[in-house]
């Protein structure tokens, strides 16, 4: 065992890097019973489509009597659960839940009393960044986009783990398991040092409690005062929960994917997943919800009149409103049709927290929207499915009522990814499979060389 305590493999970790490793094994033969072919490529080497996963499933259409595939309601698994039955069952109790999401979603099963304390404690314990490293990396030259500042703090403290390198799978999970307790102190403190260099804001440092959820401590840690209500820490709850995972073929995590098939190191590997995470068209989208809704409330005269807000999203359709784009942004989405299950549960929260914090006719005007948009839509476009509200429809209003800045709007979905990159990443390494290398079909005409004086 290493001296260094950060790099230390307990005893602990062994036990549950075992549990990881016999929950995450595939059976090889389904491989070849569902034509997927390991490492993108066939025999002959040629790109095709490959992945199998058991740590969250899509559904969005169903079959009915006569075979045929139709769409469905939206729905969204955690090894096998419904996240719709997570979440109500950790509200019912009174509990927090991305602690026990997490746990589901690396080790494939759901945690006893015992072992969620167990763990939930592990988490508490790896809260602790290396000696000066606020100093020393996250206040010097802090970065406007607090994306970047959290890829280079993943990527630094890779200086700092004497086992950096070492890719099995106990001391993967106790590099996973470190980051996913750090990232919240990572941006937000990045946040801070940004505010007050960049902004010329007070600067708080204000340490975790190892006696509180993430949720929890994420407000306590940004906050001045480090106060804030139960709802507000039951919400940011959900909303880390609602974004922990979703299919291995999201760009972030299937990154995540290629990335460990490289056999790179953990930090490596997740400092591409955030560059993935950062991309607008991936994990900034709320962001555009929110200012598009920002440019809505200024332009129209009344809220609640839905010929003016028909209007506007008719506007915004034909690249007559707010960026030009010509789309309604948190409408619509790649997988669902019907309905995206984390909006269906985002929304009852939304509204609860809108009551509190006064802003109950800004959820009036969201719903509203939700309700309009697919009729306008389909008014103006030839759609082939359905639309509907996706979970950034409303997250970025949940994260303007918690008074969180749009430049951790990003970064707190990484704060709640960093859980089902880690399970994919252990997945990943358990299953030993190719580099990921799919094929590119060139379509440049051959042509031939000219010599350099001949070149005009």
């Amino acid at each position: 065992m290493s001296a260094n305590p950060f790099s230390e493999i307990t005893q602990e970790i062994l036990d549950l890097a075992k549990l990881s490793q016999k929950n995450s094994a595939i059976d090889p033969a389904l491989y070849e019973k569902l034509d997927v072919k390991r490492g993108l490529r066939d025999i002959n080497g040629k790109g095709v489509l490959a992945g199998l996963t058991e740590i969250s499933d899509i559904q969005s259409t169903t079959t009915d009597e006569t075979g045929s595939i139709i769409p469905c309601e939206g729905q969204l698994f955690y090894h096998g659960i419904n996240i719709k039955d997570l979440v109500n069952g950790f509200i019912t109790e009174k509990r927090f839940g991305f602690e026990e999401a997490t746990y589901l979603l690396l080790f494939g099963q759901l945690p006893t009393e015992v072992q969620l304390k167990n763990f939930t404690d592990l988490l508490a314990r790896y809260r602790t960044l290396p000696t000066s490293f606020v100093r020393d990396i996250i206040m010097k030259a802090p970065s406007r986009d607090m994306m970047n500042t959290l890829a280079r703090s993943v990527l630094t403290l890779y200086s700092y783990d004497d086992r950096a390198d070492d890719i099995s799978i106990p001391n993967v999970l106790r590099q996973c398991l470190q980051l996913i307790a750090l990232f919240p102190m990572l941006s937000v403190y990045g946040y801070q040092a940004y505010n007050h260099y960049h902004e010329g804001q007070s600067l708080y440092i204000h340490a975790p409690d190892p006696a509180l959820s993430t949720a929890e401590n994420l407000l306590r840690i940004l906050r001045p005062d480090s106060s804030y209500s139960a709802l507000e820490a039951r919400v940011l709850d959900v909303a880390l929960v609602l974004h922990a995972e979703h299919g291995g073929g999201n760009n972030s995590t299937f990154t995540t994917h290629v990335v460990s098939s490289s056999a790179t190191d953990t930090y490596s590997t997740i400092a591409a997943a955030i560059g993935s995470l950062k991309g607008p068209r991936h994990g900034g989208a709320n962001i555009k919800v929110v200012r598009m809704f920002e440019d809505m409330k200024a332009t129209l005269d009344d809220w609640t009149d839905e010929s003016q807000v028909r209007q506007y999203l008719r506007a915004l359709l034909n690249k007559k409103a707010f960026d030009h784009a010509g789309l309604i942004y948190g409408m619509g989405h790649a997988v669902y049709s019907l309905s995206d299950p984390r909006a269906d549960i985002f929304r009852k929260f939304v509204k609860s927290l809108s009551e509190e914090k006064g802003l109950y006719r800004e959820y009036q005007l969201y719903s509203l929207v939700e309700r309009l948009a697919p009729e306008v839509i389909g008014e103006e476009r030839r759609i082939y499915k359905g639309v509907s509200a996706n979970v950034d429809f409303y997250s970025g209003f949940v994260y303007s009522m918690l008074n969180l800045p749009t430049e951790l709007f990003t970064p707190i979905f990484a704060i709640a990814r960093i859980s089902g990159w880690s399970a994919h990443r252990l997945e990943e390494l358990a299953n030993a499979g190719k580099i990921i290398r799919p094929a590119y079909g060139s379509v440049a005409p051959r042509v031939d060389y000219v010599p350099l004086h001949q070149r005009g």
